[in-house]
């Protein structure tokens, strides 16, 4: 792709994303989802790949029609209470309205399938971009109108997402699909302590996304797209594949790794709501996700040659450190002792 209009696609989605979050008015809000829209499927479809192609035209026609849901929704509310504000949600239909547009958007479950398809044909940065900076608005969106939506329905999703996601996983080869089926699982835990405390929503989503950014950043250093070339990836990089384990691991949320405390906070806000037969159910459907993450830290540092592998064994590279990633990864496992620090912000 050319270098100045990847550059104008990168803005774009720098200014459609700062635009959402930084309005108070549904159509502002609409206008900045739909820049960020357009400016990402260029990034999806440029290997010009027939699966490429694939993910870009269901990725625009899932986000088409929950931009449509989220303008019907706005609209409906302004013709009932005359505010175009997104903090006056006040009707129940537009709530609910609201609600499916943005699982639309997010990948929330029953509006899930196109998710795990669209990260399997993008590019491994390109996948990184959509299972963090395009997940960022429409989570502003929640954040601002959380006081609105049906807790209900909120929990039914969150749980059926935690669910879907760790079990759909299990039987993943691809990276990628994992990956996507781990954002899933993920944003359960986000959706389901939304309404009680938006920001501690905010707080995990913010730790996911560093955890998520060192592994995306890790496997396109070791070029990993499936297990089996994760399995060689040890004699390429040896030190980086151990801090992958370190950060995979901390994204199952096991002590005493960061991950563990948006988990722990999460059970935490819900006990005392007095919502433990939730918190017990999504701890333990946490267990299926933690399967396959154990699974994915085996191939990329247990499993050593020899190994029954049909792939060419790849040469030790000395590469220069990257920076980026040692942040990250050092910010994924290390975290849980600042938590005091943490909470004082939220």
């Amino acid at each position: 792709m050319n270098p100045y209009a990847k550059l104008t696609f990168s803005l774009s989605l720098v200014l459609g994303t700062v635009i959402t979050i930084s309005s108070n008015h549904w159509v502002a809000a609409w206008t900045g989802l739909e820049i960020n829209t357009l400016a990402i499927i260029p990034l999806i479809s440029k290997s010009h790949h027939p699966r490429a192609i694939e993910a870009a035209i269901k990725y625009f026609l899932v986000q088409a029609a929950a931009s449509t849901l989220l303008l019907f929704s706005s609209m409906i509310n302004a013709w009932h209470t005359g505010q175009w504000d997104i903090t006056q949600l006040n009707h129940p239909t537009s709530s609910l309205l609201l609600t499916t547009a943005i699982a639309m958007k997010l990948g929330l479950v029953p509006f899930h399938f196109w998710f795990p398809e669209v990260l399997q044909g993008s590019p491994l940065i390109t996948a990184l971009l959509l299972s963090t900076v395009m997940k960022f608005p429409p989570i502003s969106i929640l954040f601002l109108t959380s006081h609105s939506l049906n807790p209900t329905l909120l929990a039914t999703m969150a749980i059926a997402s935690a669910a879907l996601g760790g079990w759909m996983g299990l039987n993943q080869t691809q990276i990628r699909k994992v990956l996507a089926f781990s954002s899933i699982s993920h944003l359960g835990w986000m959706s389901i302590v939304l309404i009680y405390n938006p920001k501690l929503t905010l707080a995990t989503f913010y730790i996911y996304c560093i955890m998520t950014g060192a592994i995306f950043l890790s496997l396109n250093t070791t070029k990993s797209f499936k297990l089996s070339t994760m399995m060689i990836s040890w004699t390429k990089t040896p030190v980086l594949n151990t801090t992958l384990m370190m950060t995979l691991l901390s994204l199952a949320g096991l002590p005493p790794l960061t991950g563990f405390l948006p988990k722990w906070l999460i059970i935490q806000e819900l006990s005392k709501q007095e919502m433990a037969a939730p918190a017990t159910i999504i701890a333990i459907l946490s267990l299926l996700s933690l399967f396959f993450y154990l699974r994915l830290a085996y191939y990329s540092t247990i499993t050593l040659p020899p190994n029954p592998t049909n792939l060419m064994k790849q040469w030790y590279t000395n590469k220069p450190a990257n920076t980026l990633i040692a942040t990250l990864s050092s910010m994924s496992t290390l975290l849980l002792p600042l938590s005091p620090m943490i909470l004082a912000l939220i």
